[in-house]
């Protein structure tokens, strides 16, 4: 479809839209995303069925990739589009519905693969931090993050912004128990490391050449006595005394960066 017939596909008016302003949950239990990079992987994601798809004609024309002929588009203006997403959320003229994807089972995902870590995450809340953290899983290629289902963001468009497409492509495998999850990734022959400030050793010393599991806990509270408890290991990263610790979703960088250049002999 070319840029003037995208144009032309556009419907509606300005000022018709309904839902008010939100975090991403949309309307009725549905997910609403915006944002050219998470709007853009939501609609090639094989998996996502679509509600519908307010833009800009701006919006439309920065899409990479051609919309079906069909497809339930209608036009708003800037100032409209403000009214269905966070506040100052930079939509960047794309607002995107649709259906939650799929729940996702840790046995169709962690496979085992030594250079695929699986990342799980204790009571980190914040979407900033969590979506942060699957940007950073699917750079660096882990096979999916773990949360506890109850205490965990849910998928909308603050933590699609910040994963910045990987929400499209990490799986997010969500639990009701996370202690039973870590039971779970040992039987399936994972090594369990859990990153804490306390830890007497490094990242680096408790490596292993073997499938990883890297555990982290929210900021402040950090991990659980009970999660620790189901690590084989305990580390920490090994930094300066000029700063007290890094933000959750840097730390989880690193520590995946670690694994991948163990995994790849770098």
């Amino acid at each position: 479809m070319a840029k003037g017939d995208r144009k032309r596909a556009l419907r509606g008016r300005a000022g018709r839209m309904k839902g008010g302003r939100g975090s991403g949950k949309g309307t009725a239990g549905h997910t609403r995303l915006w944002g050219r990079h998470p709007v853009e992987a939501a609609l090639k994601n094989p998996s996502r069925q679509f509600r519908k798809l307010w833009a800009t004609r701006e919006g439309i024309d920065s899409l990479d990739g051609e919309l079906p002929p069909d497809f339930p588009v209608e036009y708003a203006e800037v100032t409209d589009l403000a009214r269905l997403v966070a506040k100052d959320a930079p939509h960047q003229g794309l607002v995107l519905e649709c259906e939650p994807l799929a729940d996702v089972f840790i046995d169709e995902v962690a496979t085992g693969d030594p250079a695929r870590p699986v990342v799980v995450l204790d009571q980190v809340t914040d979407p900033h931090n969590v979506g942060a953290i699957m940007r950073s899983a699917a750079a660096f290629g882990a096979a999916c993050i773990v949360t506890q289902d109850r205490h965990a963001p849910p998928e909308g468009g603050v933590l699609a912004k910040s994963a910045s497409g990987a929400l499209e492509t990490v799986p997010w495998v969500r639990v009701v128990n996370l202690a039973r999850a870590l039971d779970e990734l040992a039987q399936a022959g994972y090594w369990r490391i859990g990153l804490t400030g306390e830890a007497e050793a490094t990242l680096g010393e408790t490596l292993t050449n073997g499938a990883l599991a890297l555990v982290l806990g929210a900021e402040g509270e950090g991990m659980r006595h009970n999660i620790a408890q189901h690590c084989d290991a305990l580390a920490r990263l090994p930094i300066t005394s000029a700063i007290e610790s890094l933000n959750v979703s840097n730390a989880a960088a690193i520590a995946l960066y670690a694994s991948a250049t163990r995994a790849t002999g770098e």
